[in-house]
């Protein structure tokens, strides 16, 4: 049984888009960047753009250039250091050790 509406189906606003209405696009040039996961990622920019020299790979996230053979190194990442590896840098095996009989001397009531 239909209702006596007569845009059933459609959408305020809804219609042919073309050229017409939006403006005609801007000329546009796609540019070929590769990852060193060997990606493929083909952007398009605008044809008087100035285009980056790397691009961000959408599938791995690793730098993506425009050499094929010669992509760029993916950034190294350093690993995480618990707080104990950070005192080992400042301090030495002897001064640890100084450190350690103060607070001992300290506990036993003996400073």
């Amino acid at each position: 049984m239909a209702s006596g509406n007569a845009i059933r189906g459609s959408r305020v606003g809804a219609g042919p888009m073309g050229e017409a209405e939006r403006g005609e696009s801007a000329p546009r040039l796609r540019i070929a960047f590769w990852c060193s996961n060997g990606h493929e990622t083909r952007p398009s920019f605008a044809s008087d753009a100035q285009v980056p020299d790397t691009w961000d790979c959408p599938r791995c996230g690793f730098p993506a250039g425009q050499d094929r053979d010669n992509p760029p190194a993916p950034p190294r990442t350093e690993p995480y250091k618990t707080h104990l590896a950070y005192v080992r840098e400042r301090r030495s095996d002897a001064d640890g050790e100084a450190i350690l009989a103060e607070a001992l001397a300290k506990l036993r009531g003996e400073i």
